[in-house]
């Protein structure tokens, strides 16, 4: 937990207490119980460990390492010889009596009232530890770039062609059709390639009987 972390835990621990003089437990407190719990958990002490009045304000407040003076993100203490009132290192006032008990709110440490100011500084908040950030683009390799081909020159487009393959020497000739086979160096007959035949003659009929010629006149 952080120094302010501790100090808003304490405030809002004790905040709605009501006023009691010379307290110095979580029941209530009055202004100066209230500004010597908020300077020990500043300086590292436990809160209830001990308190302080106006009038050993200055040199309780040199004991716990204050500084004369106000400065930013720094606990912040004002007082005179009858009130005190504390502005935290983020700006926060807190006081006891303004009226009431302990509560948020009010002039702080910066009233016109007050004629002493003390301070102590703290460490400033850490920033938060960024998540790094992953590169995706890095990680993927880019596709290689064609070569490129000179102005004028034609691109050679390879294609794979099936390969032809020529019939063995030796394979047997296959003849169309039926028409036989002729011997090696003879020309096969006209008549062995089966052609449209041509149809059979009409039988002739029987002969027709002697017509008489008609008697002239």
């Amino acid at each position: 937990m952080s120094g302010l972390e501790a100090l808003l835990a304490l405030v809002h621990q004790v905040t709605g207490t009501p006023y009691i003089v010379g307290g110095n437990t979580p029941a209530g407190t009055d202004c100066s119980g209230l500004a010597s719990w908020v300077s020990n958990v500043a300086s590292g002490r436990p809160a209830f460990s001990g308190r302080f009045h106006t009038a050993n304000e200055e040199s309780a407040l040199l004991a716990r390492g204050f500084r004369y003076g106000t400065a930013p993100n720094a606990v912040v203490v004002g007082w005179n010889s009858y009130h005190t009132a504390v502005t935290l290192p983020d700006g926060t006032p807190v006081a006891s009596g303004e009226p009431g008990g302990v509560r948020i709110g009010g002039g702080g440490a910066y009233q016109r009232q007050f004629t002493h100011h003390m301070y102590l500084p703290m460490e400033p908040e850490a920033p938060a530890e960024e998540a790094p950030v992953v590169e995706f683009a890095a990680m993927v390799e880019p596709a290689p770039e064609p070569a490129a081909v000179p102005m004028g020159e034609p691109m050679a487009i390879e294609l794979a062609a099936a390969p032809l393959e020529a019939p063995p020497l030796d394979a047997p000739i296959e003849a169309p059709f039926d028409a036989p086979i002729a011997p090696p160096g003879e020309a096969p007959p006209m008549d062995a390639l089966p052609l449209d035949e041509a149809p059979a003659p009409a039988e002739p009929g029987p002969a027709p009987a002697d017509q008489e010629a008609p008697p002239q006149a």
